[in-house]
């Protein structure tokens, strides 16, 4: 049965990914990027063509990102893969699955707008999204644009998968790791996604 006991600590090293969002995303043009030298708005038209295997993560995961809380869409985690966001940190595949069957109850909808893919190597998959995100308690869309970059194993499953809003990486300290792992251990028990997952 799946654990929703606190998390271990942080694997660090091997398997978190630490990408470079100014040499990732910043635009050719100065005058579009931010303050911070990142553009994390989507241009599909210069996204890195994949193999197919690669492009069918990228629709696995922008599926869960749009609320499909589908078991076939989970399949792309390793059962001890990692999900790091700014609310949460989840270090199994149960707790990931935790957040993705959490968006259909609290969105009256969630659509992926655009993706870029901005890195593919043999062990990391990159790219830039816009979700847009519709609350169920007030009907007003907002669109959040992010970098998502994962780290694949040698079966090609998603180990660590870290989405970031804004060009600071995650320190994994104080009050607001605390908060991301309480928010990863036991979202579980409110969004009740399969045991099987």
């Amino acid at each position: 049965m799946p654990s929703t006991a606190p998390s271990a600590p942080v694997p660090q090293g091997e398997h978190e990914p630490r990408p470079d969002p100014q040499a990732l995303t910043s635009n050719p043009d100065p005058s579009q990027n931010a303050p911070t030298n990142v553009d994390y708005t989507p241009h599909p038209e210069s996204s890195l063509k994949v193999p197919p295997e690669r492009q069918a993560i990228v629709k696995a995961i922008t599926n869960l990102y749009s609320g499909s809380a589908s078991e076939d869409d989970m399949k792309v985690y390793a059962e001890k893969a990692v999900y790091d966001d700014p609310w949460s940190f989840c270090d199994t595949r149960y707790k990931i699955a935790g957040q993705w069957y959490g968006i259909p109850k609290l969105f009256f909808s969630s659509r992926t707008l655009a993706t870029e893919i901005v890195e593919n190597t043999p062990t990391t998959l990159a790219w830039k999204q816009t979700q847009e995100y519709t609350p169920k308690v007030a009907h007003f869309s907002k669109p959040v644009d992010s970098l998502i970059t994962c780290t694949l194993d040698e079966e090609g499953k998603v180990v660590y998968h870290k989405d970031m809003w804004n060009q600071k990486d995650y320190s994994h300290e104080g009050l607001g790791k605390v908060m991301k792992t309480l928010n990863g251990d036991y979202l579980t028990g409110v969004t009740r996604p399969p045991k099987s997952l």
